[in-house]
């Protein structure tokens, strides 16, 4: 019997591996789940975005739960992901509807973030962006308006 030599170019690596978990993770992420956000975040974990700057698990899991709070059934939808080592970029479509206005209309924020792992696989820096001017003030009733004006003025 001959053995014919394996493509090592459609083995994922360990790192894809572990981007892939993480990825599952936040897909399918659920109040009940930030209590066990430390099998992926390691305990002095940086996690920052527009609105929040978090240091160590149990402030990014604040941010995480609070989350649930301010918002109705968000949840992430990752769009691509680019691994470099113990590092990677996912892309992704934010979905939600806000609680107290327009409760019935759901919203999409579209940003991406930059994860750097540990050796052990954990996250130990999370960093994302998106603008929070069009993606979620112009959808704002008031501010939304004077948002929009503000583009305008700013093109011309």
């Amino acid at each position: 019997m001959t053995l014919k030599p394996v493509d090592a170019s459609h083995v994922p690596s360990a790192e894809r591996l572990v981007v892939a978990r993480i990825v599952d993770f936040f897909e399918a992420l659920q109040p009940a789940d930030v209590a066990r956000m430390g099998a992926f975040y390691s305990d002095q974990a940086f996690f920052k975005d527009p609105f929040n700057e978090a240091r160590g698990l149990a402030d990014v899991q604040r941010v995480f739960s609070h989350m649930y709070v301010a918002l109705d059934q968000p949840h992430f939808v990752v769009t691509g992901q680019l691994v470099d080592g113990a590092q990677c970029f996912l892309t992704w479509d934010f979905v939600f509807r806000f609680k107290r206005f327009s409760p019935m209309v759901w919203q999409t924020v579209r940003g991406g973030s930059h994860l750097r792992l540990n050796s052990a696989g954990l996250i130990e820096s999370h960093r994302d962006y998106w603008d929070a001017a069009e993606e979620l003030y112009e959808k704002l009733p008031i501010v939304g308006s004077l948002m929009r004006w503000l583009k305008q003025r700013a093109n011309q």
